[in-house]
């Protein structure tokens, strides 16, 4: 019997959507692992390092390249929504309110784990396999460095909202810490991408975007909240095709295409719905194709020691850096330690970082399978981790 590329693709999808929904529900994960995590783990079991690796018959049947294709197209457009959101939701207003706190946190949250990361990433490229074969040795320190400092603030979202914290004034701390160090990730990323080659083509898509985005502001405020959805969302793919065009990468562009219009436009309510069923609908193709791209080359224990020392980076460096910005403003006790624990969550954010870095050959297939494992483990550990400490600092208030 001849099966279609069709029926091929929909039994990827039906395999992309089923088996980490069952897992998750079946076996209880939420407290460890929320669904996203599930989903991310379960990309790097159905690629070709694992199941593909025991059964290639099966990985060569349904993931050919056709179908891998067509992934990808779904993966880029979930991402760039994705990235697009979180650009509208941050508020630089509130975090200029409380601009000594939010820069003296932020700043010391984001420098010392990137310090730690870089150190890191000295070590890991002293040896062969882990540098890209494009990469230039400070865009791996730096490149790597950032991973480790990243904070993702959708999951941190996420799981404010689980902990029921999100709408109190701990939770809106939290929002503009991770807030003012996402814009400092993108704009790292930006000075990581900068092509002397290319940068006329650089120049002219700020030039560009400056430009674009005045005139697209303007636009927007005499707009209906109907027809902003559909002119913001041809914004976003005119900016990441530009953005791309120069050299930056098109999630650099989808980023900043979020960051120029205010949440205000969009309403709260309809941004939440819109992100909740990109993650429902089409991130999970999203963490397929990531998990596609996982690579034991290396060897899995290389990998696995690689990821270990990333995690002990990032883990350390983003509580250090808070218990110091503790000490500087005067915070009770435990508070620094619930604040450092929810920052250092990684997840979609570092791994599409860490994707940006793979797609430009900074880094290799296996260093972003290290990053990659890091990301999660930092993920899991962050709901144990603060659940009873988090109780013990609301029960001494």
């Amino acid at each position: 019997m001849i099966v279609t590329t069709t029926e091929l693709f929909l039994i990827a999808l039906t395999i992309i959507l089923a088996v980490p929904y069952l897992v998750w529900r079946v076996f209880k994960t939420d407290y460890f692992a929320p669904l996203v995590v599930v989903q991310i783990v379960a990309g790097i079991i159905l690629g070709p390092g694992v199941l593909g690796a025991a059964f290639p018959a099966y990985y060569q049947t349904i993931f050919t390249p056709d179908v891998i294709g067509a992934l990808n197209g779904i993966a880029w457009w979930a991402v760039m929504m994705f990235v697009f959101v979180a650009g509208v939701e941050l508020d630089l207003a509130a975090a200029w309110k409380d601009r000594r706190e939010t820069a003296i946190t932020a700043s010391l949250a984001l420098i010392v784990p990137l310090l730690a990361g870089a150190a890191a990433a000295v070590l890991i490229l002293s040896w062969p396999g882990w540098l890209g074969p494009q990469g230039f040795y400070y865009q791996g320190v730096l490149g790597i460095g950032m991973a480790c400092a990243v904070t993702a603030l959708p999951i941190l979202v996420l799981l404010m909202e689980k902990l029921e914290i999100f709408r109190k004034e701990l939770g809106q701390r939290l929002l503009r810490y991770a807030s003012l160090d996402d814009l400092a990730i993108w704009a790292v990323l930006a000075l990581i991408l900068l092509d002397v080659e290319r940068i006329a083509r650089q120049g002219a898509f700020l030039v560009f975007f400056i430009a674009a985005a005045w005139a697209m502001r303007a636009l927007m405020r005499r707009l209906s909240q109907n027809d902003r959805w559909f002119v913001a969302l041809v914004w976003l793919a005119m900016c990441g095709l530009v953005a791309d065009w120069a050299g930056l990468h098109y999630m650099v562009g989808a980023f900043l295409a979020g960051c120029v219009l205010d949440r205000e436009w969009f309403g709260e309510e309809r941004l939440d719905i819109f992100r909740g069923v990109i993650l429902l609908t089409v991130m999970p193709v999203f963490f397929l194709s990531t998990g596609l791209r996982t690579s034991w080359e290396g060897g899995g224990l290389a990998v696995f020691a690689v990821a270990a020392l990333l995690l002990a980076a990032s883990v350390g460096g983003k509580v250090l850096g808070v218990q110091i910005a503790g000490r500087i403003l005067g915070w009770k006790k435990g508070e620094a330690s619930v604040i450092g624990w929810l920052l250092q969550t990684k997840a979609l954010i570092m791994i599409i970082f860490a994707n940006v870095l793979l797609d430009k050959d900074i880094i290799t297939s296996q260093t972003f399978t290290a990053l990659l494992l890091m990301a999660v483990a930092s993920t899991m550990l962050t709901v144990p981790m603060v659940t009873p400490k988090l109780r013990k600092l609301t029960g001494a208030a």
